[in-house]
């Protein structure tokens, strides 16, 4: 077999490209992600043409990725099955010696291993919704976590809404799948649901659009929900309100690390990510979610409301202690 030479930025280039109809938009980001590191690499390492790649090589990107990024065993996985997927490829297109992708490692995991702990718990979430309805209310900050918090909604289906999405007479929000108007949700078609709400959420919704959102439309010519001057808010601005408000420090609690708030590397815009105790919007859904079981809403209810099946939240998102669980079956006890 004759190789024909290909360069990492084209290679990836070429890839994302390819794989642009197989994938959904925040797939396919997380791989243009995972492999801009491996592009890095390559360049660090002054290699210009795939065809060289060999498994060894390999090896040392993966020992270099897992220092370099401090990642754990199960961020390692996913980082090194999607370079195995990337190689892959590229043996189907003649730019890496044949059975190549045979020799990424990557480790194993248990499925405990695979489920992710962290969370925004209900205490916290209590206290970053209080300091936000006093001192910041009806902004998109306070609205974008309400609505995570409150409906259990991923970040692209939050992304994804229109005003019009919004009844406040029958008080509930439609979740739709627009890809072709800019806002695919994730599970396409059956991620497609309606939302109840509560009176609170409605009234700082209506307040929210009638004095603090600005009036104005998305390149497809929609009215966002959730909307700066400039349109449509991105799901990256979304993310950072939620690091943002998760710090302890941002809602006047002492800081639980002894950082310097002067010298805090989480202190400047959009490095909010880096303080230790702040959460991703997924910490928020995991945390909302282990909230209502709980709080013993049904799990057909909170699966059919977050859009996510029932072996999904026993293994990724349901964070109680089995004697909580055995207390909340005890109370159907006296039904026998």
């Amino acid at each position: 077999m004759s190789l024909e030479p290909i360069d990492p930025e084209t290679a990836l280039e070429l890839y994302l490209a390819d794989k642009e109809n197989d994938l959904a938009e925040a797939s396919l980001e997380a791989h243009e992600y995972r492999l801009n590191h491996l592009v890095r690499w390559c360049n660090q390492q002054d290699i210009t043409n795939l065809n060289t790649l060999t498994g060894r090589q390999l090896h040392k990107y993966r020992l270099w990725r897992r220092e370099e990024g401090d990642l754990s065993k199960v961020a390692e996985k996913t980082q090194m099955d999607t370079v195995r997927v990337f190689i892959r490829w590229l043996e189907s297109i003649d730019g890496v010696e044949q059975d190549l992708s045979e020799k990424v490692l990557s480790p194993s995991i248990t499925p405990d291993e695979n489920s992710r702990d962290v969370m925004l718990d209900t205490e916290r979430a209590t206290e970053v919704l209080a300091h936000l309805e006093k001192y910041e209310y009806a902004t998109i900050d306070h609205v974008a976590i309400a609505l995570m918090w409150h409906t259990m909604m991923r970040v692209g289906g939050v992304h994804a809404l229109d005003v019009e999405d919004f009844d406040a007479e029958e008080q509930y929000l439609e979740v739709r799948h627009r890809p072709d108007a800019g806002t695919p949700i994730k599970n396409k078609g059956d991620g497609e649901r309606l939302v109840a709400l509560s009176d609170q959420l409605c009234t700082l919704l209506e307040d929210w659009i009638e004095n603090q959102r600005p009036e104005v439309t998305d390149d497809y010519n929609r009215r966002p929900l959730l909307a700066s001057r400039r349109g449509r808010a991105q799901k990256t601005t979304l993310r950072e309100y939620v690091y943002q408000w998760s710090r302890p420090c941002a809602i006047g609690n002492e800081c639980p690390h002894d950082r310097d708030p002067e010298e805090c590397e989480a202190i400047p815009h959009g490095s909010a990510s880096k303080c230790p105790s702040s959460v991703s919007p997924h910490a928020i859904r995991r945390g909302s979610i282990t909230h209502s079981l709980n709080n013993d809403m049904p799990d057909k209810v909170v699966s059919d409301r977050a859009n996510v099946s029932q072996a999904v939240i026993d293994q990724h998102y349901d964070r109680r202690t089995e004697r909580e669980k055995m207390e909340q079956r005890r109370d159907y006890l006296d039904d026998l």
